[in-house]
């Protein structure tokens, strides 16, 4: 009997010494070191690409290049995440799993409406998504047809997959570099379109029921830039703004050889016959000779595509990417995860002296993260005259790296020298500045000196200069800063800079710095943003 009581108490202080270990797991995740506080990342584990976004019943799903197992790339799964607002997430069981076909790949997803595949249940429209098989085995083979293209349907809103018994849906004819499927339905054509990466160019393929595809299509040999290979397509009408205009925009992504090294994104306006995506003239020239248009100027935001089948009440096309860069992105200085999502960001297309440009700022739904309530959570910033420092830590408890700032300066006639920058810093001596150097009439990013720099010679080993095109004598800088991340929203949106940084311990300072002349400030503020995660 007492060995029976004596097993018992064991049993409960057993079970009261795990309680209290899950518990400690609980409050620390998603807040170990170099954890974002606002923007998405994994639990655990590796991710890359965003995959089959896509809006259904008021949630947005974000699905994602996925390995579980480890917090390098590994075989690929599909993680999920879906959440109300864009902003705050939920984490749901991997959608999709590798199979005899080989690792899920990079894709999209769709709802379909009109259940042009038969795959609807109950009266209510599948949800399907389409994604690249990479068959590691065939690879290792030295054989070429490795990636082909399959498709699943879930009937309980993605919660579980059903992949096609007849995959592939999309064989390879004998390519490499045969992947990343972004498929949309066309009002215009009565038809699906998808795009799809083929080594240097984009085909576009077209079907009426999901199952079937015919290639109709080839473009990009000749435009863009060509330093690495093309990936991660997404391809979309978009109204030129205050017009009733409508052009189609083909976003790109190429590794390596984006403008600051590594990983980006290009794009490319213009329109479509339902078969062949046409180039605009006046959008050629900046596209010839292995020249290109970038949608982020920064070393950090890759891989990015738009949701599917947002409301037409709501009208926006919304974007988000993976902030990261191959370049060093399997070595940064995280443990239990690697990676993170951008923040969500609406495009708007407009038209401008050079032509039509793509826009980038934050959602609206951002407004979400602002902290209400102490006197600490926000500075405003009057109208004054800057040379030198000026410190923008409003209160004790107030935390840089968790902030959003929104500045517009202007520059005195005789200030062509000036250079100022905002500036985050920890007692180490470690900081990084993002600014607007007049002299060269560009933006830039500084991560020089701003902590751990170890795991990469390439990730610090310059600054990231981003061209400044507008005109306007106002100078407007939108910043989000997270624990290990910069954001720069300049200039409404015509020029967007996304970096990463990883100070050894965390940013406690934040200043304003005028160096080779003066800056009129005309006003500012800073706004303290709250955790996403409890």
């Amino acid at each position: 009997m007492k060995a029976k009581l004596m097993i018992a108490k064991i049993a409960i202080c057993m079970l009261v010494a795990t309680t209290y270990v899950n518990a400690q797991v609980n409050r620390n995740l998603y807040h170990e070191k170099h954890r974002e506080q606002i923007h998405f990342s994994p639990s655990s584990g590796w991710m890359n690409d965003p995959n089959g976004m896509v809006y259904y019943e008021g949630e947005y799903h974000l699905f994602y290049q996925h390995y579980p197992k480890d917090n390098k790339w590994g075989p690929m799964h599909w993680g999920h995440a879906v959440s109300k607002d864009m902003i705050h997430w939920n984490n749901l069981p991997i959608a999709l799993y590798p199979d005899s076909l080989g690792y899920i790949f990079s894709g999209s997803a769709v709802i379909d409406w009109k259940n042009t595949s038969g795959f609807a249940k109950n009266n209510r429209p599948a949800m399907v998504a389409i994604f690249t098989y990479h068959n590691a085995a065939e690879e290792k083979k030295g054989k070429k047809d490795y990636q082909s293209q399959g498709i699943a349907y879930s009937n309980d809103k993605g919660r579980t997959w059903t992949k096609f018994k007849a995959n592939p849906v999309i064989k390879n004819p004998g390519i490499s570099d045969f992947r990343d499927p972004k498929m949309s339905w066309d009002n215009i054509h009565n038809q699906w379109i998808l795009a799809l990466a083929v080594q240097d160019h984009t085909e576009f393929w077209t079907s009426k029921n999901l199952k079937n595809w015919e290639h109709a299509s080839d473009f990009g040999k000749e435009w863009g830039a060509h330093g690495g290979v093309w990936e991660c397509p997404d391809f979309f009408p978009l109204k030129v703004d205050g017009t009733k205009e409508t052009k189609w925009i083909l976003l790109k992504s190429i590794n390596p050889g984006a403008i600051n090294g590594g990983s980006g994104t290009q794009y490319f306006v213009g329109d479509f016959d339902g078969k062949n995506f046409i180039l605009d003239e006046k959008f050629k020239p900046f596209v010839r000779n292995n020249e290109a248009v970038w949608l982020d100027y920064g070393r950090d935001n890759y891989a990015g595509v738009t949701w599917s089948d947002i409301p037409a009440k709501d009208g926006r096309r919304l974007f988000i990417g993976w902030m990261s860069n191959w370049q060093y992105a399997q070595n940064v200085p995280t443990a239990e995860w690697r990676s993170t999502s951008t923040l969500p960001r609406e495009l708007v297309l407009k038209s401008t002296e050079a032509g039509y440009r793509l826009f980038t700022n934050p959602v609206k739904e951002t407004a979400l993260l602002k902290e209400k309530g102490d006197v600490h959570k926000l500075l405003t910033l009057q109208e004054q005259t800057l040379e030198g420092a000026l410190d923008l830590t409003p209160k004790p408890g107030f935390t840089p790296t968790l902030s959003e700032l929104n500045l517009s300066f202007e520059l005195p006639e005789a200030s062509q020298n000036t250079k100022f920058r905002v500036e985050l810093s920890n007692d180490k001596g470690e900081s990084y500045s993002v600014g607007y150097d007049a002299a060269a009439n560009h933006f830039f990013s500084d991560r020089t000196q701003s902590g751990d720099l170890s795991f990469s010679d390439r990730f610090a080993a310059k600054v990231h200069p981003a061209p400044r095109t507008s005109r306007n004598k106002t100078i407007e800088m939108r910043l989000f800063f997270d624990v290990a991340s910069s954001e720069l929203f300049a200039d409404k949106g015509e020029t967007v800079i996304t970096d990463i940084f990883f100070p050894t311990t965390d940013f406690t300072h934040l200043k304003l710095i005028a160096e080779g002349g003066k800056v009129i400030l005309k006003k500012g503020s800073v706004q303290q943003l709250k955790s996403i995660w409890k």
